[in-house]
């Protein structure tokens, strides 16, 4: 860190109007005869170097650094709805474990409910080492404020180096609040994750629309937090012997915040989950009119796929918005999926990178889907979709 230093006493009236001018921001000023500087400097140090000899200081400052050595372990935080662990807490694990092995880290859980027991020892089939369990009738349904200072009490306590959340409604709400009480970082929607041997995570995302892929760090402090969509990465095999323990945890008075309270749980209709959809037919701007849709269904429908799209042809209002793969849409992982015009940006890409089976239409040879596509079809989809869709019914 850096700050600028006035010494007002060194200062006189040709020399505050001297600093005034000299600043190109327009970040100096003057009240009641005492010289300021505002959120508009920009540290170019010109009033250091041409104005009034020793009148302002170049300071830096060197911030306490941490014992990186005491934060061990990559933690996974448990996303339970009351019946069933949501899928992408497995896949936080697995990739946990790989991290873990980097460094030799230990990998941790974190299970907040109420009479989990059960499904705390089904994690340690996925190779977690040990699974730290809040167990109280307060913690049975999700209350951000009561699960904040739980969570916080499990690092306090245990002092994990690396904390994964799942990108859900109930992560993207809890984990910004732990991390800001800890002052660390948090990077929100990582593709890729990577681990340092001196313990610092590297946190992948896409940045600035798509064009660049960010790596972050947190060097200077810990715990690190980071978000991952459901899909991004793959669960581990289940352990028939599981050599992992489970730590029961005191959750006290003090924990439970009942400023919030829950007074009745109303269960929504099941809605389009393409996230779970084995096959996929993926539409873009190459698709001219909405009549031209129905042939594209029809192959959905000889498939027995899901049909998606997108950005443009959610703001075209074509399709609802939950049908839309990307950063901004859902990220999917099919065994198969087939996109017609669609050129594939980075925000599409990274919404669809893991499907098993890629095949790709375009008229583009130079598209960037086929850069990711398992096959490749260079043509007007017009032409080729109806050969495709009579060798489908054919079942040839």
């Amino acid at each position: 860190m850096a700050e600028l230093r006035i010494h007002q006493e060194r200062l006189d009236e040709d020399g505050i109007r001297q600093l005034i001018d000299i600043c190109p921001f327009g970040a100096i000023s003057c009240r009641d005869g005492k010289v300021e500087i505002d959120s508009g400097c920009r540290m170019c140090r010109l009033c250091v170097k041409k104005g009034p000899g020793g009148a302002v200081e170049y300071m830096e400052t060197q911030e306490p650094g941490i014992n990186k050595d005491e934060w061990r372990a990559v933690a996974v935080y448990v996303e339970y709805n009351g019946k069933a662990v949501h899928p992408v807490t497995f896949e936080l694990i697995g990739k946990a474990r790989e991290l873990a092995a980097v460094t030799g880290h230990p990998v941790y859980a974190l299970f907040m409910g109420y009479q989990v027991g059960e499904k705390a020892e089904e994690l340690l089939a996925y190779g977690v080492d040990q699974v730290f369990v809040y167990d109280r009738k307060e913690l049975e349904h999700f209350s951000v404020l009561t699960y904040t200072n739980v969570f916080a009490d499990f690092i306090t306590r245990i002092r994990p180096s690396s904390i994964l959340v799942g990108a859900t409604n109930a992560g993207r709400s809890l984990a910004p609040r732990v991390a800001a009480r800890f002052r660390t970082g948090l990077t929100a929607d990582c593709t890729v994750l990577e681990m340092k041997e001196n313990t610092d995570l590297v946190q992948i995302r896409p940045a600035f629309g798509g064009n660049i892929m960010a790596q972050i760090v947190t060097p200077k402090n810990r715990p690190q937090f980071c978000t991952v969509r459901y899909k991004i990465f793959s669960a581990p095999p289940v352990t028939k012997e599981p050599s992992g323990t489970i730590r029961t945890m005191e959750v006290t008075e003090d924990m439970i915040d009942r400023r919030i309270r829950v007074e009745e749980i109303i269960h929504k209709p099941k809605e389009i989950d393409i996230s779970e959809a084995e096959v996929i037919v993926a539409v873009g701007r190459g698709v001219k009119s909405q009549a031209d849709l129905e042939l594209i269904r029809e192959l959905a429908a000889a498939l027995d796929a899901q049909l998606a799209c997108t950005r443009p042809l959610i703001e075209c209002g074509w399709f609802d918005a939950r049908r839309q793969i990307g950063l901004s849409g859902r990220t999917v992982k099919p065994k198969l999926i087939i996109t017609i015009g669609i050129s594939g940006s980075v925000q599409f890409a990274a919404g669809m990178r893991g499907a098993e089976c890629i095949i790709a239409i375009n008229t583009d040879r130079k598209a960037p889907v086929f850069d990711i596509a398992n096959i490749g079809l260079v043509g007007d989809w017009y032409e080729i979709l109806p050969r495709l869709l009579k060798t489908v019914k054919e079942g040839t």
